[in-house]
């Protein structure tokens, strides 16, 4: 690759000083950034390397989606809190689910994350091989987690044989940017065996546990009959704590003392505001957990539970979510919401070494957002009315992003993909939609009741 010198009227550089640099530039020299700094200087300095003239754009770094499942289900699963979604649409769903369905739906969300700004995807999803294939091909860096099911009663999700396999096979692919972790579905997705197994794993591979927990209330009293402890302490007990990392997936129904135990134990979470909205689970406490030290990432969710995979909207809604919880207008400050969707889900990620911020050093993973637009006017880089970070969150939507860069390597150019045909994306998904509906209705035409956790 070349050196590439990007300007841009603004840049964030989301460093521990909260800088947004005034007409600046970066120098990405092949896959990683090699200077951040005024434009003049860096032009002087550099006349040979290749120009990217982004005048009336704001460069950032590519925003962390940190909890995400592929699908294909969008608008089709609708008004139901979370167990009965779960028992009526998505684990039906999962037991006629095709290795090709879930590959081409791998393809279109990451596309779509591509195009709104998201390079670095956690895919919580189902034969896995595809997502990486997906993934390797578009360009995104991808945490692959196992949908996994170790449980007799749960034994339509990929096993832990899977999950070992994507461990061996795929772990540092595409140059790295392919990062497979253990997980468990939910806790109670996996007997004791399983639980046990999913633990040795990530200690075996040197990698992360993933899974769901506390994303309803009705599991706080579900643990302590199981386990006789609260959720987070019940996976210490259970020993799922005992990785190298661990992130949590929702992490709503938390006390002050689950809230410690994680900021002492280094577990990361990821706060899922228009999920939880719209299934109804509950308001996570994410001034708690900040305040404590713990690392906390953005995540969509999946295209079922969102309806999209727009992560400037997750921060919009995460901050306003965060001042009603609150009854506090200053609650979920612009910079701190911004943190969460790129350094904080990086830290939990345990990958902050290498995205996350635009500093010399780390992997060139950026996006150029259009600044001369109605919704970022005006734009105020200082003074007593700065405004960037505030716009970046508040005003901004996926569709202004212009470019998109990860490891150096642009995959969306003036707001269009260019590592895949989109039409055809979209056309590929909708062609294997109606097989999957239909195999999903003959099944619960023949089951009495499909389980879930709960019943």
């Amino acid at each position: 690759m070349p050196r590439r010198l990007l300007t841009a009227d603004h840049v964030v550089v989301m460093d521990d000083a909260r800088s947004v640099l005034p007409d600046a530039a970066v120098l990405v020299d092949g896959r990683t950034i090699a200077e951040v700094g005024d434009a003049a200087g860096l032009l002087a300095r550099h006349p040979d390397a290749e120009r990217v003239d982004l005048r009336g754009h704001v460069l950032m770094p590519g925003l962390v989606n940190a909890h995400h499942h592929s699908g294909m289900l969008r608008g089709t699963a609708e008004h139901l809190p979370v167990w009965e979604w779960l028992r009526l649409h998505i684990d039906p769903m999962h037991r006629v689910l095709r290795p090709e369905e879930a590959e081409a739906a791998a393809w279109l969300c990451y596309a779509e994350g591509l195009l709104s700004g998201t390079t670095t995807v956690v895919d919580m999803w189902r034969y896995l091989d595809g997502a990486a294939r997906a993934a390797t091909e578009l360009g995104n860096r991808l945490v692959t987690v196992n949908y996994v099911g170790a449980h007799p009663d749960h034994d339509y999700f990929d096993t832990l044989d899977d999950n070992e396999r994507m461990l061996r096979e795929w772990s540092g692919a595409a140059d790295g940017r392919i990062v497979p972790w253990v997980g468990l579905e939910h806790p109670f997705y996996a007997d004791r065996a399983g639980q046990q197994r999913a633990a040795a794993l990530a200690r075996e591979y040197d990698t992360g546990f993933y899974t769901h927990c506390s994303e309803a209330e009705v599991e706080v009293a579900d643990f302590e009959a199981r386990v006789g402890a609260r959720p987070m302490f019940a996976l210490e007990k259970l020993g799922l704590l005992d990785v190298p990392r661990a992130v949590i997936a929702h992490a709503v129904w938390l006390d002050q003392a689950e809230v410690e135990l994680l900021a002492q134990r280094g577990v990361g979470v990821s706060h899922n505001p228009v999920s939880n909205m719209k299934l109804a689970s509950g308001m996570a406490p994410v001034r708690e957990l900040l305040a404590a030290g713990v690392h906390v990432g953005l995540g969509t969710d999946g295209e079922k539970e969102n309806n999209n995979l727009d992560m400037f909207e997750e921060m919009k809604v995460a901050s306003l979510l965060g001042k009603l919880r609150d009854m506090d207008a200053a609650a979920m400050d612009s910079w701190d919401v911004l943190h969460m969707a790129t350094r904080g889900g990086a830290a939990a990620l345990g990958l902050d070494d290498r995205i996350g911020s635009l500093e010399p050093g780390k992997d060139a993973d950026l996006i150029a957002v259009r600044a001369h637009t109605p919704r970022m006017t005006p734009i105020l880089g200082s003074g007593p009315y700065a405004n960037v970070h505030h716009n970046l969150v508040h005003a901004v939507r996926g569709s202004d992003v212009a470019l998109t860069m990860v490891a150096g390597r642009v995959v969306v150019r003036d707001g269009q993909l260019v590592t895949a045909d989109l039409g055809e994306l979209v056309d590929r998904v909708r062609s294997l939609v109606p097989g999957l509906f239909q195999r999903r209705s003959a099944y619960l035409e023949t089951a009495e009741r499909p389980p879930g956790i709960y019943g």
